[in-house]
Parts: structure tokens; C-alpha cells; sequence
């Protein structure tokens, strides 16, 4: 126990020299947190609409009015031989609307008429959702104008749960944890342990008498110790900023981001025994850590969209089941039967990743 806490204490003093490495510890996850809370939107919103009115009557102008009075989207105009063409094809609009000569002659005679609307469909969920739209001011237009019947023997009543006002940070900054707390202590773990190798120290280390695991569990103990600092910091900062708070039990956040942690400091140590330089070392955790975190967790795509076989990738990524913990924890407020196979998958995975760099470690320190 002596030569674990040892090693932690010789880590934690090269850690606090270094002022590069406490900038990337604390200020690159601070600023991970913004970008990502404010850039990242699911919603589309101020989508480019442009409008040809052959009619130009009050009631065509009403039509309209109430296209841009959804706040969704906002007005283009363009000229030429084609504008509704050429905005589109140009990217000025995402969308156009042509009404009719006979436009408000056929809507106030009861007649069937026909309002053509072309939509860029160069992002597939963006042109669903300017489709969608559409066809809900066009049904509340003509229900407002007599064509639709007022009464419907169906009438469904819908009630948002977990999140009525449909905050995207609700959904968004707790997902930007588990990506956060996934990366950065995890490349400090790895860098710490390369580094060793590049200086030389490593060979001490290995004809010395500790072992491998109490050099694991030293350098591990160490920045998991760091890896808990940076939760707090942006954890935090996260609830101050995007006013994120709990919902439900907080013993299964408190556990769940203990054990996801440790998993970043003992999956760092992994790629930091089985590199052999810095630049590998962050290659690997670029890789391996980012790629997996942002596209394989659930963090924006939903899981039941990776296609077979890659849908098989996000069952041995931690950062999904921690995922599923912070917004349990933060938005839905289930506790222990919503969540406890997230934990108990985080405490398998820590296991595989703490043996796997203790065989590689093994493997290359000298017989005492």
C-alpha cells in the first residue's frame, strides 16, 4: 500500500509542475463544455423560406403570415428568371412555397387546390422537419378557413414528460459529460504513462520490485483523483451555465461517475502502456475515446440507428452507459431500477481494461 500511495504522490507533484498539462485538464474540458452545450442543436430553427405569391391577395397573404408566425422560419427574397430555383439550388433557401393564381378564388369557392412547396433535401432529418411544419400550418390554415371540420372524433392530448419545455440542454449538456469526462482524463492518464517511456524512468521501474499492478493503482489513484477535480469543475460549471440540475436519487450519479471515471484512467492507462510515444498515445485516444464517445454512445444519434454489425461497438463503450446515468440522474429521475446495469457494465469494463494493462505491463518489466 505504501509504494501506491507513493507512486500517487510523485504523480500528483509532476502534475501540479506541469502548467501545460493543468491547462488541459481543467481549460480544455471548461471550453469542451461551452462548445458543445451551445453549439450543438437538434432543433432546427431559422430554416431560410422563400415565398413566390402569384395570387397576392389578403388571404394568400394570411397564408403566409402564418408559415413565418411558427418562428421556425424566416423570409428570403431573391430575383431573377427562376428564383425559387435558383434560391435553392444557390443554398439562399432551404425551402419555397409557390401559391397559385387562383389561389383564394378556389379556397373561399370550396374547391381543391394545389400549393406547391420544394424542399432541399440535402439533409435528410432538416427537409422532414420543413415538411412536417409545413403541413401542420397548412392543416391549421384550412381548418381556420372552414375546409377542415372543427370537431374530430379523435382528439389526442398531448403532455411532454421529463422535459415540457423542450430544453435542448436538458438533453445535450448531460450527454456532454460523459463525452468531457471520457476524453480528458483519459489523455492525461495516457500521456503521463508515455511519458515515462520517453524520459527513460520506465526501465527504472521495471528492475524495480514494485509490480505492475501497484504501478497501475499508484499513476491510477493519482488522476482519478484529477479525473474527480475536473467533474466538479465542469459539472459545476455545467449546472451554473445551462441551469442543469438533479431530478432524482443522486446516489446512482455520485457512483455512476466514480466508477466512469475510473474507467477513463484505467482505459488512458491502457493505451499509454500499449503506445510508445505521445503522438501515438493521443492518436489512440482520438481514436478509440472520441470517435466511440460521440458517435457509438447515444450522445446525439440514437443507438437503434447504428446499422448491424457497428450496433454491436456501443455495448463495450463506456461512455453510453454513463450516458444513460446523467440523464436519468438529471432529466428522467428513475434511480436504482432505471439505471443499475449501467453501473454494473461500467464496474465489468473497468475490470477488463485494469487486467488487460496489467498483462501488457507485466509482460515488459524484467523478472525480479
Amino acid at each position: 500500500m505504501k509504494r501506491i500511495l507513493a507512486q500517487c504522490a510523485k504523480e500528483l507533484v509532476q502534475f501540479r509542475r506541469d502548467g501545460l498539462t493543468l491547462a488541459l485538464a481543467f481549460l480544455l474540458p471548461f471550453m469542451t463544455l461551452l462548445i458543445f452545450g451551445f453549439a450543438i442543436r437538434l432543433e432546427s430553427k431559422n430554416i431560410p423560406l422563400i415565398v413566390q405569391d402569384f395570387d397576392r391577395t389578403n388571404l394568400s397573404g394570411s397564408y403566409i403570415e402564418r408559415l413565418y408566425a411558427t418562428n421556425q422560419f424566416v423570409p428570403k427574397q431573391w430575383s431573377g428568371v427562376d428564383p425559387v430555383r435558383d434560391a435553392i439550388d444557390k443554398g439562399i433557401a432551404k425551402a419555397a412555397v409557390i401559391i397559385p393564381p387562383q389561389f383564394s378564388r378556389d379556397v373561399q369557392a370550396r374547391r381543391s387546390t394545389v400549393v406547391q412547396v420544394l424542399i432541399d433535401a440535402t439533409d435528410v432529418n432538416n427537409a422532414r422537419v420543413i415538411k412536417n411544419s409545413i403541413r401542420r400550418v397548412t392543416n391549421f390554415f384550412m381548418q381556420v378557413q372552414g375546409l377542415l371540420p372543427t370537431t374530430n372524433s379523435i382528439t389526442p392530448r398531448i403532455r411532454l414528460w421529463f422535459n415540457p419545455g423542450r430544453l435542448e440542454a436538458l438533453y445535450i449538456v448531460p450527454g456532454v459529460y460523459g463525452v468531457v469526462l471520457w476524453i480528458f482524463p483519459s489523455l492525461l492518464t495516457a500521456i503521463a504513462m508515455v511519458r515515462e517511456k520517453e524520459k527513460g524512468t520506465i526501465l527504472q521501474v521495471y528492475a524495480s520490485s514494485i509490480s505492475a499492478t501497484e504501478l497501475l493503482l499508484g499513476k491510477g489513484l493519482a488522476y482519478l483523483l484529477i479525473a474527480i477535480s475536473e467533474a466538479l469543475v465542469v459539472m459545476g460549471l455545467g449546472s451554473l451555465i445551462f441551469q442543469v440540475g438533479l431530478v432524482g436519487d443522486p446516489t446512482t450519479l455520485l457512483l455512476g461517475t466514480l466508477l466512469f471515471l475510473t474507467d477513463s484512467v484505467l482505459f488512458g492507462l491502457l493505451i499509454g502502456v500499449r503506445s510508445s510515444n505521445q503522438n501515438a498515445a493521443v492518436q489512440g485516444i482520438s481514436l478509440v475515446g472520441f470517435i466511440t464517445s460521440v458517435l457509438l454512445s447515444g450522445f446525439i444519434y440514437p443507438l437503434n440507428n447504428i446499422p448491424f454489425p457497428l450496433s454491436l461497438v456501443p455495448n463495450v463503450v463506456p461512455t453510453r452507459y454513463y450516458i444513460d446515468i446523467t440523464r436519468d440522474a438529471l432529466v428522467r429521475g428513475t434511480g436504482w431500477t432505471g439505471v443499475w446495469l449501467d453501473l454494473v457494465m461500467l464496474m465489468v469494463l473497468g475490470l477488463v481494461f485494469f487486467n488487460a494493462s496489467r498483462r501488457v505491463l507485466s509482460q515488459m518489466q524484467l523478472p525480479s
